[in-house]
């Protein structure tokens, strides 16, 4: 009897070649471990609220009017939520074709895009258009979008920065793409060389893959770092010479935790570098409420918005987006009330500002708690967060942990990380999930624990990964860079 089509046999291979780490097996067995009654940390993926981030109070309060408007008709609504925030619900109920409960258009609900459009022209000094703009179920629905765009088969090649948000390598391989790796600098910040960059191309090239897009992450997921004007703009020309769509991924902008290098859009340097590259170069750019200082996740809010782009492939884009009918509409509200904030002499503005500020600046200070503590490690070496959610720590693995990892069939950084979780309940991702150099070993956490739970955590890594070093060394030589 042949098999059936969801037999496991007959799936489609590229489901199969998926691999997502930020849930892989780490996270599996965290979870039988939560499960047996073990105390987990979860810092294996960028879920703020997950883990304490309270939620702002100024959009949960528009949101919960927006989802029972019949509080707005009661006459003691005033007592219970601000009037700024009913004023606001009463502008999104009146975007929608019939509440929170209608589908929107396609591309998301007009008003909304209008305003996602107002805020990227106030942010880099040039006016966006709103027809340009797609709002979707956070920015990995809209990466998706626009990776099954671009690719066309196996000979598409993506350029994506390694160490990488799994994001691209899962869905390069759903699609059926090849993935072209390359490669960030630890030793300089994770810094991006542009000679690097041309080596990848050529190389992919010489295998017969026609390099289509290059992604960025900025700020870096999982590296942190920030990218330079200067940078920006190498990378921007690097695309306009070897025809490229440049996808930025700046779902961090709001997470800069130092003030040598703000964030900056590739939008924004591109428009200030002029013709021929700005009315040329093809952009992407996305963005989302999971992150920032809002930390929103679970709703799925999200943008990108489209520079340089034919009318005719965005109606084609349009079109496979309304295979879906509508992104959910609460996240919607989500975006807008994100790109339309509060101003000064709003009712509650003056503690809107104090929330952001404070989950801001607690997350500068876990940044450093987190640097210095890796640091202080045995055979530990990190990289100062400059940016984004994510420490991501080097480990120099005796040549006894690799012998021992192997011996297990495991990676050596999936084997340190699992020791990891069993001795103390911290869920980190092994850096094998992101790639990394041949020899090189990692891992990632959020910086997301709160903030007063921090220093026990970082003792707590302490301890373990010096009773480790300590039953591993041998003082023949470690895994480096």
């Amino acid at each position: 009897m042949s098999p059936k089509a969801l037999d496991y046999e007959s799936v489609n291979e590229n489901v199969k070649k998926v691999q997502y780490a930020v849930r892989g097996e780490l996270y599996l067995r965290a979870s039988e471990l939560e499960k047996e009654g073990k105390k987990i940390i979860f810092t294996n993926v960028g879920n703020p609220h997950a883990l304490g981030q309270k939620p702002l109070s100024f959009p949960r309060q528009v949101v919960a009017l927006c989802q029972a408007p019949f509080l707005l008709d009661d006459p003691n609504v005033g007592l219970i939520f601000p009037a700024d925030a009913i004023a606001k619900a009463k502008h999104y109920l009146s975007l929608t074709s019939g509440g929170l409960g209608a589908y929107s258009d396609s591309r998301g609900l007009p008003g909304v895009r209008k305003e996602v459009a107002e805020f990227i022209g106030r942010r880099d000094g040039y006016p966006s258009d709103p027809e340009l703009i797609f709002l979707t179920d956070g920015a990995s629905k809209g990466v998706m979008q626009i990776l099954n765009t671009i690719i066309r088969g196996e000979g598409d090649g993506i350029l994506v920065p390694v160490p990488q948000y799994p994001l691209y390598s899962a869905t390069i391989s759903l699609f059926g793409g090849s993935l072209v790796p390359y490669y960030l600098e630890e030793t300089a910040n994770w810094g991006l060389d542009i000679n690097n960059l041309r080596e990848s191309v050529a190389h992919a090239r010489s295998k017969g893959i026609t390099v289509r897009a290059m992604v960025i992450i900025n700020p870096g997921n999982p590296t942190g770092q920030c990218l330079s004007v200067a940078n920006l703009r190498e990378i921007l020309r690097f695309c306009y010479q070897e025809n490229l769509v440049l996808l930025g991924d700046e779902v961090y902008q709001q997470n800069i935790y130092q003030d040598e290098r703000p964030f900056i859009s590739a939008r924004k340097v591109m428009y200030d570098m002029g013709p021929p590259l700005s009315n040329e170069l093809q952009l992407v750019s996305f963005h989302t409420v999971s992150k920032g200082y809002w930390g929103e996740c679970g709703q799925r809010g999200g943008y990108f918005e489209m520079t340089n782009i034919p009318p005719k492939t965005v109606d084609e884009i349009y079109k496979v987006a309304s295979i879906s009918l509508s992104p959910t509409v609460p996240g919607q509200i989500f975006v807008g009330l994100m790109v339309n904030p509060l101003k000064p002499g709003d009712i509650s503005y003056d503690q809107f500002i104090r929330e952001s500020k404070g989950i801001l600046e607690s997350l500068r200070k876990r940044a450093r708690i987190m640097t210095d503590g890796f640091n202080s490690c045995r055979n530990v070496v990190c990289n100062f967060t400059e940016g984004a959610m994510y420490s991501f720590p080097q480990i120099r693995l005796p040549p006894k942990a690799i012998e021992a990892a192997r011996r297990l069939g495991k990676v050596p950084d999936v084997f340190y990380c699992l020791k990891l979780l069993e001795a103390t309940g911290i869920s980190t991702v092994p850096g094998s999930g992101f790639g990394q150099k041949e020899g090189v070993f990692h891992l990632r956490t959020t910086i997301l624990p709160a903030e007063e739970e921090m220093p026990a955590i970082m003792a707590s890594f302490k301890k373990f990964n010096d009773e480790f070093m300590e039953q591993y060394e041998d003082h023949r030589g470690y895994s480096r860079m």
